[in-house]
């Protein structure tokens, strides 16, 4: 397992929660990180990523203001703070990482996923 995702839970809309993803030896070469959701007969979108090498991040339209990707450098683990959540919200988030020299939100942009995490807001 090259990723592993913590913190997923059941909250109240207007909540919040702050997911967390580890990322194993394997993709230390990486340029990218991101947070993905898939949705209940929906696609797997891109919610949020992070340029590595800097402090760009791009978020999705949907997520803007509400949501917040962050990197603890020193402990390897990068982390979405999700403010403001909404019954929409609610699906199986994942991590992932990209080696591309391009950090966009596009799903297949990217090399290794975790296993994902559930968050249900009702």
């Amino acid at each position: 397992v090259q990723l592993v995702e913590s913190g997923g839970g059941s909250v109240q809309a207007g909540g919040s929660l702050r997911l967390s993803c580890a990322a194993g030896r394997y993709t230390y070469r990486r340029n990218c990180m991101g947070w993905f959701r898939q949705r209940p007969g929906k696609d797997r979108e891109g919610l949020a990523v992070l340029w590595i090498g800097g402090a760009t991040t791009v978020y999705a339209d949907s997520v803007k203001g509400r949501f917040i990707i962050t990197r603890d450098k020193a402990k390897d683990l990068v982390y979405l703070q999700m403010n403001g959540l909404q019954p929409e919200d609610t699906g199986m988030y994942y991590c992932a990482a990209g080696f591309g020299t391009e950090c966009d939100l596009r799903p297949g942009e990217y090399d290794y996923w975790g296993q994902g995490t559930q968050v249900t807001v009702s």
